[in-house]
């Protein structure tokens, strides 16, 4: 049987990047927050069917809200890392990206009690001119990342990198990449198991993806989401048209697809695969 695995980076609707040139990191505050009612609504799901997932947890939150992080863990889920304050890795210096990535983990630790092993990026901004941040990773003790998105897109993706796990070997020492998964159409790689790409595909075209994946080529799919996604009562913002349609578009239909995916797949957590044989030596 093939497990997939289920991801949610942990983050409100104000924080996302695309709308990062209307709203502010030092405005936040200002911001109704709804990261934890919607982080609620998913664990409680989670809970029903008895699946374990992988919670990127962004260090503001968790800072915030220690309480949720504590749950989350508590519930037997896994805590990984998404950031700090979800900026762009090419936007930052190397030292920045450190600092950044340091504060996050030692929060979360703080926080759980555990180690933090895995991981994220914000928007996926682990790209050609920022594989950089992969050696900081090794260095603060990281075991896998998932941050490279082998995808064509406006602001990020890695088209040419491996759509399977796989290890990445550095000159300080190796890191497991866990890409979140494509289907391979035309010679393309097309982004189909989360954020809008899961909200704008019919659920069948999906699962169909995902049981190519599972099935013809015995890999585990990746799927994510966020928090904000099941929330269709969140403020609207008026940020550029593109952001607009990527983060509204078919909110309604987040929650149903999630409780399909959990009756017709099953899942564990991202650490569970890094020792499996769908990681790529």
């Amino acid at each position: 049987m093939i497990y997939n695995a289920l991801t949610i980076d942990v983050e409100d609707y104000f924080m996302v990047s695309g709308f990062s040139d209307v709203i502010k990191f030092e405005d936040w505050h200002r911001y109704e927050s709804r990261v934890e009612k919607n982080t609620y609504s998913i664990l409680d799901l989670l809970d029903e069917y008895g699946v374990k997932a992988t919670f990127f947890v962004l260090g503001w939150v968790a800072e915030h809200y220690p309480e949720l992080v504590k749950d989350i863990h508590s519930a037997g889920h896994e805590v990984a890392c998404h950031g700090y304050n979800h900026r762009l890795l090419f936007n930052l210096t190397p030292e920045q990206f450190k600092e950044d990535v340091h504060l996050a983990k030692r929060i979360l630790e703080d926080i759980t009690g555990s180690s933090v092993i895995g991981y994220r990026a914000a928007s996926y901004s682990v790209v050609k001119k920022t594989l950089w941040a992969l050696d900081t990773l090794i260095e603060e003790g990281f075991f896998y990342d998932s941050s490279i998105f082998p995808i064509r897109h406006d602001r990020y993706g890695f088209p040419e990198a491996d759509r399977f796990p796989h290890i990445i070997k550095r000159s300080n020492g190796t890191i497991v990449e866990f890409p979140p998964s494509t289907y391979r159409l035309f010679g393309q790689n097309i982004p189909v198991a989360g954020g809008g790409y899961l909200r704008l595909f019919p659920l069948q075209v999906t699962k169909a993806a995902i049981k190519r994946i599972n099935e013809k080529e015995r890999k585990t799919a990746i799927l994510y989401l966020h928090p904000w996604e099941i929330d269709i009562h969140q403020p609207r913002f008026k940020g550029q048209w593109r952001s607009q349609i990527r983060h509204y578009i078919n909110l309604h239909s987040t929650m149903p697809k999630l409780r399909n995916f959990l009756t017709s797949f099953k899942f564990k957590p991202l650490s569970t695969f890094l020792d499996s044989n769908q990681v790529t030596k």
